[in-house]
């Protein structure tokens, strides 16, 4: 193969790449548990660090005659996380604290009846732009809650800094959404539910 930089620069990185900070997420109200409103909304702002989903397709090894092949298992999605500025009214962090004592209470280790499993559940979505601002791809995460909210490290030494913590969610499973509003994207399926019929480009 020639090393042709020429052909890098018109079969690679044809965009110049997806930028890491170009951003965005996105959290729906569990309904009934009466979250604050505006701390779901500061926590747009305040999300400073997340990353787009992975998945995992497992193997099951087949033993024959003292040799093995290897035959594709189940899908697991594993957990997802984010990092959050801290500001002085706590309100993002006490929305997810209130979350999880909905969840299970600190004191009395029980289920609030208003938190049945669909209704603690929620969608989270996470969107990456482009350069110019198109949205190229948005993640649904289905089913999502927080399973950790991170303590807070705190010290005299400590200065010039904000605080942060990071908050942990499980969730179901996730869906790629795909805009066709953006031309580097366009031609591709606009969502992934397993029956969907693929464009001219797979979804993964």
């Amino acid at each position: 193969m020639a090393f042709n930089i020429s052909a890098f620069k018109s079969r690679g990185l044809v965009y110049g790449g997806a930028r890491p900070s170009l951003f965005e997420v996105i959290l729906t109200p569990p309904a009934g548990l009466g979250l604050n409103p505006a701390a779901l909304q500061k926590f747009i702002f305040t999300c400073k660090a997340a990353e787009l989903p992975e998945s995992t397709i497992s193997n099951i090894e087949i033993p024959y005659f003292g040799r093995r092949i290897k035959v594709a298992g189940e899908r697991s999605f594993a957990d997802w996380s984010v990092t959050i500025m801290n500001d002085e009214d706590f309100g993002v962090r006490s929305m997810f604290e209130a979350w999880q004592n909905a969840i299970n209470t600190i004191v009395s280790n029980v289920r609030l009846q208003s938190a049945s499993t669909e209704q603690y559940k929620t969608i989270v979505e996470v969107t990456q732009f482009s350069k110019d601002g198109d949205i190229l791809r948005t993640y649904q995460l289905v089913g999502a809650f927080p399973t950790a909210v991170a303590g807070i490290g705190l010290g005299w030494d400590t200065q010039n800094a904000i605080e942060e913590f990071t908050v942990n969610f499980s969730y179901d499973y996730w869906l790629p959404i795909i805009e066709n509003a953006s031309n580097k994207t366009a031609g591709q399926v606009t969502e992934f539910l397993g029956q969907t019929e693929a464009g001219p480009q797979s979804v993964l």
